[in-house]
């Protein structure tokens, strides 16, 4: 295929892309003045939400009671109510309370933390395998189970954004994945640390050299759910952003046979650029 065709494949293939994405709304995102975490796509981080919503509530109720507690001290033993301190120095129903209570509230604490905790590295069998590189700045996909085809994500700058697109955050090629799946994904870096992050999927992994980490998720809406490379790794580090696209199975089907024909090339970085320049011109 030369180059100019090669070129208005890709074009098509993001113009159909567009199309078919346009009904899928854009799930989770950061949004202005936003308080707590983004909405749960996933049983993960509807489980991490339940937790920190837990934590929150066990930490204001000691806050609380600290500062009732103290205020009360500083009342009732205050040098004119108090003139004459008591020279206590132990009791004993005190001092079991202040032992037991806290062990208690730390066994609150670690059971759900715990559960999490398995429930992360507990990997069930796979029904998609990604492969996430970080580079600097910006990431590539490889899909080895689905023609082990492979293409680059880049930030879409200012100039270029389209309607509904937020800025810092959509990316010329997204990751697609189907939804209700079991999606592995194995992250490493080519050069410096890095770090693939989705909050709505609790899936939060670095991207280590020479090492490979792995993350997974099983996303229960389809949408366009956003994340963002949380290690500090260089002058971009805050331009190179995640984008997961979810879509039904027979999108997905879909995706996949156009992405073969579009991504094929015996040079990835090659395509990559490619499909880049035709994202661009299709946004003039």
């Amino acid at each position: 295929m030369t180059g100019l065709k090669k070129a208005a494949a890709c074009l098509a293939w993001a113009v159909a892309s567009a199309g078919a994405g346009a009904s899928v709304l854009q799930a989770a995102q950061p949004e202005p003045w936003q308080l707590g975490l983004q909405p749960a796509a996933s049983d993960m981080m509807e489980g991490m939400a339940s937790f920190h919503d837990l934590l929150l509530v066990i930490i204001t109720a000691i806050v609380l009671f600290v500062m009732a507690l103290m205020a009360w001290v500083m009342y009732r033993y205050r040098e004119n109510a108090n003139p004459v301190p008591s020279k206590t120095s132990h009791n004993t129903t005190i001092e079991v309370l202040w032992t037991i209570i806290p062990v208690l509230i730390l066994v609150v604490i670690a059971i759900p933390s715990f559960r999490l905790l398995y429930a992360q590295h507990a990997y069930p069998p796979a029904d998609l395998t990604i492969k996430a590189v970080g580079r600097q700045w910006y990431w590539s996909y490889e899909y080895p189970d689905q023609g082990n085809f492979t293409f680059d994500a880049y930030m879409v700058e200012d100039g270029d954004l389209k309607p509904g697109q937020p800025r810092l955050l959509a990316v010329d090629n997204e990751v697609v994945v189907p939804v209700n799946k079991v999606v592995h994904v194995l992250v490493t870096a080519s050069d410096v640390m890095h770090n693939w992050n989705i909050p709505a999927f609790g899936s939060k992994i670095d991207a280590i050299p020479g090492r490979v980490n792995r993350t997974w998720f099983v996303a229960k809406q389809t949408g366009v759910f956003y994340g963002q490379c949380a290690e500090l790794c260089g002058a971009r580090h805050a331009y190179m952003p995640i984008a997961v696209r979810v879509v039904t199975e027979d999108e997905f089907a879909k995706w996949i046979e156009q992405a073969k024909q579009t991504f094929a090339s015996a040079d990835p970085e090659a395509a990559g650029a490619t499909v880049k320049l035709a994202n661009a011109d299709a946004a003039k």
